[in-house]
C-alpha cells in the first residue's frame, strides 16, 4: 500500500491501515500468541507491558508474534532490531503507517507520522526553529519562567507531576507560542490530556462517552486554537518563538507550509514537547531524590558552572552558552531516559517482505521494536536496575551498542526536538537544586506505563530550602 501523498486529507478512521495486512496464517510461523478472542492481550499489555514483553522474550525469543488492539503484530527485540527499524537503510518500514491507527485520529501529520521524501521536506522547513538564535530565545523564556515558579513553589511537600505538566504547558506557551495562556489554560492542559490517553484506548471508534471520542474532541478544540493562532502569527510577521517559525516555514522551493500542516505539526510538537519532558523531568527527580548522592554532584557542578547564588540570594541562570558544560547534568538525564523513556515503544509497518532473526517476515506485517525492554537488558547494561549516570562517560558510551539506548528514536525519524529537551532540563536543575534538597515523602510510587509514563501517586517530594 502507497503511503500517503503530501497534503492529501487522513481518513478518521484507521480502517485503511489494516488493509494489505498479511493474514494470521502468514504469520504462524513466527512464535507468539493471540490472547483472548477479540480483544487478543490488549488488556495484558495496558495492565503491565512491560512484564509481558519480558516473559514473551524469555518464552518466544526476541522476536514474537502478539495479538492486541484490533490485530497481530511482530515484536523485534533488542539493539540490532532497533538499528534495523530506525536507521532502515533500505527503506523497509513505514512510520506513518505503524503509528497510524495509533494516533491518526488524533495526531496526523505530525513529523512522526510522515515518511521518506515527504517527512525531509517537513523537517528541513521546520528545523528553523531548532537553530541557534531561535534556541537562544528559548533559553531566556525557559530560565525566567522557571525561576519564577520555583519562587512560587518554594519549601515543603508537593506532588511534582501535576506541579511540572503545568510548568512545561506555561514554559511551551511561552518558548514555543510566545504568549500567555490565559484562562484556556486548563481546556488545553485537559485536550492534551484526552489525546495522550485516548492513543491507546481500547475502542478505537469516537463513541459517545468513550476516551477516543474525548481524546478527538481535544484535538478538534486545539485544531481551531492553533489555526487561528496560525493566521495571526503570518499576519503579524516575525517572532522569534517557535510557532512564528513555524507558521513562516517556507519549502526548498520557497512556498509557505499549509496552514493545515502548520497546525498538525504545532499540535504534534506541543503534545511531544508537553508530556514527553514532563515524564522525563519527573524521572530525573524522583532518580535524584532516591540517589542524593548524586543530586549532590549536579548541584556542585551546576553551582561552579552558573556561581550559583548571587550576593543577593537570587540563583544565577544558565546562560545559553553554558549548556555543554554541565557534563554530568547531561549524563543523569541521559540515565533517567534509559531508565524509563517517555516513548516505550515505537510502530512501524514493513512495506516489503525481509527477514530478521531467521524469520521472514511477510509485507504489510505491523512491527514494533520496545526500547524499555533494551534500556533494562542485562545484554547491554549491567545492573540495569541501578541508576549510574556514569554508564554515559564517553568510553562506555563508544563501547556500547549504538542502538541500545534510543529515547528519541534514531535515523530519519530523530526527535527533532532533542536539544530542546536537553536545555529545558538543564535549565529546570540549573534553578531547582541550588535552591532546594529534593527527597521523597511518601516512598517509592507506582509507574503507569503507557502510553506516556508516569507516576501514578504524583511523585510526592519534599523540597528542603539550602
Amino acid at each position: 500500500m502507497a503511503t500517503l501523498a503530501p497534503h492529501q486529507p487522513v481518513e478518521a478512521t484507521p480502517a485503511h491501515w489494516t488493509e494489505g495486512n498479511p493474514a494470521p496464517d502468514a504469520l504462524a510461523h513466527i512464535p507468539g500468541e493471540g490472547g483472548w478472542p477479540i480483544v487478543g492481550n490488549t488488556f495484558k499489555m495496558l495492565a503491565d507491558p512491560h512484564g509481558m514483553a519480558k516473559k514473551m522474550v524469555a518464552k518466544y525469543g526476541k522476536v514474537y508474534r502478539n495479538r492486541a488492539f484490533g490485530g497481530w503484530n511482530v515484536a523485534l527485540i533488542g539493539a540490532d532490531a532497533n538499528e534495523l527499524v530506525l536507521f532502515d537503510r533500505e527503506k523497509l518500514f513505514s512510520s506513518e503507517q505503524g503509528w497510524g491507527p495509533i494516533l491518526d485520529q488524533l495526531f496526523p501529520r505530525g513529523l512522526m507520522l510522515m515518511d521518506f521524501d515527504h517527512h525531509r521536506m517537513d523537517r528541513r522547513a521546520l528545523s528553523i526553529a531548532f537553530k541557534p538564535g531561535p534556541m537562544r530565545h528559548y533559553s531566556g523564556a525557559l530560565n525566567r519562567g522557571i525561576a519564577r515558579r520555583m519562587d512560587e513553589w518554594g519549601a515543603g511537600e508537593m506532588e511534582f507531576y501535576p506541579a511540572i505538566k503545568e510548568l512545561t504547558l506555561d514554559l511551551a506557551a511561552d518558548s514555543f507560542i510566545g504568549i500567555p495562556w490565559g484562562p484556556e489554560a486548563d481546556t488545553i492542559n485537559r485536550a492534551f490530556v484526552d489525546m495522550v490517553q485516548a492513543s491507546v484506548a481500547p475502542v478505537r471508534k469516537p463513541l459517545p462517552f468513550t476516551q477516543m471520542k474525548k481524546g478527538v474532541d481535544g484535538r478538534a478544540y486545539l485544531v481551531d486554537y492553533f489555526t487561528k493562532e496560525t493566521h495571526r502569527r503570518r499576519a503579524e510577521g516575525g517572532g522569534q518563538d517557535m510557532f512564528s517559525q513555524f507558521a513562516t516555514a517556507e519549502y526548498d522551493d520557497g512556498s509557505l507550509m499549509p496552514v493545515d500542516e502548520v497546525v498538525d505539526h504545532m499540535n504534534f510538537l506541543m503534545m511531544a514537547a508537553h508530556d514527553t519532558i514532563t515524564s522525563s523531568a519527573t524521572s530525573l527527580l524522583w532518580l535524584l531524590a532516591k540517589n542524593p548522592e548524586w543530586q549532590d554532584k549536579l548541584r556542585a557542578e551546576i553551582e561552579s558552572v552558573t556561581g550559583g547564588v548571587d550576593a543577593d540570594g537570587r540563583v544565577r541562570d544558565l546562560a545559553y552558552e553554558d549548556l555543554g558544560k554541565l557534563d554530568l547534568t547531561e549524563m543523569a538525564f541521559k540515565e533517567a531516559l534509559r531508565f524509563i523513556p517517555p516513548v516505550p515503544s515505537m510502530p512501524r509497518r514493513a512495506l516489503r517482505e525481509f527477514e530478521f532473526g531467521g524469520y521472514t517476515i511477510p509485507a504489510g506485517t505491523p512491527v514494533g521494536i520496545n526500547i524499555h525492554w533494551t534500556h533494562h537488558s542485562e545484554e547491554y547494561w549491567d545492573e540495569p536496575e541501578k541508576f549510574d549516570p556514569m554508564r554515559f562517560t564517553p568510553d562506555k558510551v563508544k563501547a556500547r551498542h549504538k542502538y541500545a539506548w534510543v529515547p528519541f528514536g534514531g535515523g530519519a525519524h530523530m526527535c527533532l526536538g532533542l536539544h530542546f529537551a536537553y536545555m529545558q532540563v538543564k535549565i529546570l536543575m540549573a534553578q531547582m537544586l541550588p535552591r532546594y534538597r529534593v527527597e521523597l515523602s511518601a516512598g517509592d510510587p507506582e509507574w503507569q506505563a503507557w502510553p506516556i509514563p508516569k507516576p501514578k501517586d504524583g511523585l510526592k517530594l519534599t523540597l528542603k530550602p539550602l
